[in-house]
């Protein structure tokens, strides 16, 4: 699409609707093999496969959370094929021109997040399989800066700069680098499964790990009720869908660059409900194995590839989970806040200056590491936070506008989407009741009951889209 005179304050090359699009069904399956194989996700996955209890409570819970999930990133992917235009641009139609800064912000600021809490991730890999060394070991106890060890700061330093080099060259790197890393990264989980599993000698689903170790494991992964019983089940679909709550904002950052609507479906149904289940079931199977190798519950990785007899399996393991991680890094926590940061400021900020904005907060944070508390419970409060502002652009894309965008208008100053001087109140009216109920009281007070927690997105989802849907009901939709 041809843009006839944007304004400057809202426009630039990278924030403009993309006209090359080479991403294809295999592409945006990567999207998805970089963003849950991570030592992060793989944490969750192994977590949530063991609380399930079962084999077909595992395929109930995982494959229904999983359907969600799909169901969900079609809804915004779509909207990214149609419009063309990343997830700040597409929040203007409902937050107005100025106001969409402030959603926009919200995920950059979550990415800055995941992205110190990912690289840290990566490093961490990387300290194990040095630590095999005598040498590295007693230099990693004794020299100690910025509240960790020497060692791991060098490793963060180098491993936070190795994914600015992925950037340089803008979303089709990202593209061939995901494309790269995705396959690259099944294949070493296969070769870590297979390993174990012919280890231990047997072939278990989790029932050989004693409840109360199991549970102590994964206390961290917020599931309530013991394992196998409905309120876990439950516990464990809904933080699966919530662990991807920042994605279903910005989806659209990579959709928008698919060749047709198509591409994204297939990409979608193999990367997300096929892959997740494959990859939950893997990680699954691994951890289980491994406690029967080594009689610990090992929920990451690199713990296990740490306990690894040859050093070269250690290595080609340590090397490959650092990938997958800069994979998801690179995929969910530098291009969205690339885009979110641009948008603030367009003929200032590019794409790339935005990724170093937020590669730079992320630094920055290394040193306080606020990502070291319960895995579970930083996902399902920030991701809690971030559902009334998904359910508020999905009724205003699907319900109010159906599906239909006036695209040019977007980077108009004084355009359909200005509203109040370029601030849409009812938005925000919307927003501010579904995160009351999404994450403040659930967060800060006990008025509510200690379960709703688990379920945060979904309310703030429901809650935010219902308000603002009440709000805009029976108004032209172009200035309400």
């Amino acid at each position: 699409m041809k843009l006839v005179n944007p304004s400057s304050t809202l426009y630039n090359e990278d924030l403009a609707p993309a006209t090359e699009r080479k991403w294809g069904a295999f592409s945006i399956f990567n999207v998805w093999t970089s963003d849950v194989h991570s030592l992060w996700g793989y944490y969750l996955a192994a977590s949530l496969f063991l609380l399930c209890g079962s084999f077909l409570n595992f395929i109930i819970a995982i494959g229904i959370g999983s359907l969600v999930i799909f169901f969900l990133m079609s809804m915004v992917g779509i909207a990214g094929v149609r419009t063309g235009v990343p997830y700040p641009v597409l929040a203007r139609a409902s937050f107005g021109t100025f106001g969409a800064n402030v959603p926009a912000m919200i995920r950059a600021i979550v990415a800055c997040f995941w992205y110190g809490a990912q690289t840290a991730a990566a490093s961490g890999a990387i300290v194990a399989l040095l630590v095999r060394n005598d040498s590295l070991a007693a230099f990693n106890r004794s020299s100690h800066m910025l509240g960790h060890s020497t060692l791991e700061v060098i490793c963060f330093v180098v491993i936070w700069a190795l994914q600015l080099l992925i950037i340089q060259h803008g979303m089709e790197t990202v593209r061939r680098f995901q494309d790269w890393a995705g396959p690259a990264v099944w294949i070493m989980m296969l070769v870590l499964s297979i390993y174990l599993v012919v280890k231990a000698g047997t072939f278990s689903f989790g029932a050989d790990i004693p409840q109360d170790v199991l549970l102590k494991a994964t206390a961290d992964a917020g599931v309530p009720g013991p394992p196998g019983s409905f309120a876990a089940l439950a516990a464990v679909a809904a933080t699966w869908v919530t662990y991807f709550a920042a994605l279903y904002l910005n989806f659209c950052d990579f959709s928008r660059y698919a060749t047709d609507e198509a591409a994204v479906r297939k990409g979608n149904l193999w990367g997300l409900p096929i892959n997740l289940l494959a990859f939950c079931l893997v990680a699954g199977v691994t951890t289980t194995a491994g406690f029967t190798v080594y009689h610990e519950v090992l929920l990451h990785p690199d713990q296990i590839s740490a306990k690894f007899d040859s050093w070269f399996l250690a290595a080609l393991a340590a090397l490959t989970f650092a990938v997958a991680t800069l994979g998801i890094n690179v995929v969910a926590n530098f291009v969205s806040p690339a885009f979110d940061f641009s948008n603030a400021y367009p003929s200032k900020i590019d794409f790339k200056k935005g990724g170093y904005i937020a590669a730079l907060i992320a630094l920055v944070l290394y040193p306080f590491a606020p990502w070291e508390t319960g895995a579970a419970h930083f996902v399902n409060f920030i991701g809690s936070a971030m559902g009334p502002v998904f359910g508020i652009m999905m009724v205003d894309y699907y319900l109010i506008r159906k599906g239909k965008l006036d695209v040019a208008a977007l980077y108009q100053e004084n355009g359909e989407f200005r509203f109040q001087n370029g601030w849409h109140i009812k938005a925000f009216v919307a927003l501010v009741v579904g995160m009351l109920f999404s994450s403040i009281l659930p967060t800060f007070t006990t008025v509510l009951p200690s379960w709703w927690g688990t379920y945060g997105w979904f309310f703030g989802v429901a809650i935010g889209g219902i308000a603002y849907y009440a709000l805009r009901i029976g108004k032209a939709p172009a200035y309400a």
